[in-house]
């Protein structure tokens, strides 16, 4: 009896645990929808239509990079006429000397790719997928993340390796109080973006050449969608509510498939779990760095959730690591 009735109690608990999951990813998007438009909008932004580009190859991409850069300096020059002063710096920064622009549309919250090295002669070659609130006017601070992942790169690297990265803002990403946030549906129109994307590189930089995502936040959910059948080597799931999909091999990639959380990552108090609500599916099922999602973890130490790219960090040393195939050097969670 004694048995029995420990068995219901442990039967009862998952139970109620399960509803208050679904309690509270129930209050979650009821918060995000009642949010006032009034903060969650920003008037439209004009700017030039992208500039037309022959196919992308190794041979096109200094052609890419100068008329990309003289887009974003007409887009600047037309927010500034706009009075849209905090665009026309973001634009203004894009289109400096330095700067190279794979892809750019100034448009509404806007659209950017940057290369981080010499990606024409590359071997490994790391591309970073953003999560929510990230745009043309929030870009300085998705510039400093794959910048510092290039820096790493840089300094873990033989003399004979060449590295590059790539800041793929290349959808139009949710923000974090939103609605659309709890749900695949930004990462079900940015999957064949990012598809096309990776074909489109892989033309640039060859077959042989090892490509890993790294996708940080609601950017894993955009991953999880593209995976399948993607011809990537590595894929690295930080601070991820989830993908989507209960595990691994539900992802359906041949790619090997990573994940960290830093202890201090708000998203680790993220229900995992996936709930029909509002005629909609809401939640990412599995967590990642749960055993029964099946990834390689690999140590991020005390990160929070923005600080996957921290100079200095574990999470960091690790990603790069991983990048550079060194994967017996990668620390464990």
């Amino acid at each position: 009896m004694r048995l029995g009735r420990t068995t219901r109690d442990r039967t009862g608990a998952r139970r109620r645990g399960s509803r208050g999951r679904r309690t509270l990813l129930a209050g979650l998007i009821t918060a995000a929808l009642v949010v006032p438009l009034s903060a969650a909008t920003r008037p439209e932004v004009r700017a030039p239509a992208p500039a037309a580009l022959a196919p992308l190859t190794a041979a096109t991409l200094d052609e890419a990079y100068t008329a990309n850069r003289a887009n974003a300096a007409r887009a600047s020059r037309m927010a500034a006429a706009d009075g849209d002063r905090r665009r026309a710096a973001a634009d203004r920064s894009l289109a400096g000397p330095a700067r190279h622009l794979l892809a750019f549309d100034g448009r509404g919250a806007g659209l950017a790719t940057e290369v981080f090295g010499d990606l024409a002669h590359a071997d490994r070659v790391a591309v970073v997928v953003p999560g929510s609130d990230t745009s043309l006017d929030t870009y300085a601070r998705f510039h400093t993340a794959a910048s510092a992942l290039y820096r790493e790169l840089t300094r873990q690297a033989t003399p004979s390796t060449r590295t590059a990265v790539l800041a793929w803002l290349g959808y139009r990403t949710p923000g974090t109080v939103s609605a659309t946030v709890l749900t695949v549906g930004r990462a079900e129109q940015a999957a064949p973006r990012l598809r096309d994307f990776v074909g489109e590189l892989r033309r640039v930089t060859g077959p042989h050449t090892h490509l890993a995502l790294v996708c940080h936040s609601y950017g894993s959910v955009v991953c999880g969608r593209a995976a399948t059948g993607l011809a990537v080597d590595d894929l690295a799931l930080i601070g991820s509510p989830g993908t989507g999909a209960d595990s691994v091999a539900a992802l359906h990639t041949p790619a090997r498939v990573w994940a960290a959380r830093g202890s201090e990552d708000w998203v680790a108090e993220v229900p995992h779990v996936r709930a029909d609500l509002f005629d909609t599916t809401v939640g990412f099922g599995t967590d990642p760095v749960s055993p029964a999602f099946g990834a390689r973890l690999f140590g991020a130490a005390d990160a929070g959730h923005s600080g996957y790219f921290t100079r200095g960090s574990t999470a960091l040393a690790n990603l790069a690591r991983i990048v550079l195939g060194e994967t017996s050097e990668v620390t464990g969670a």
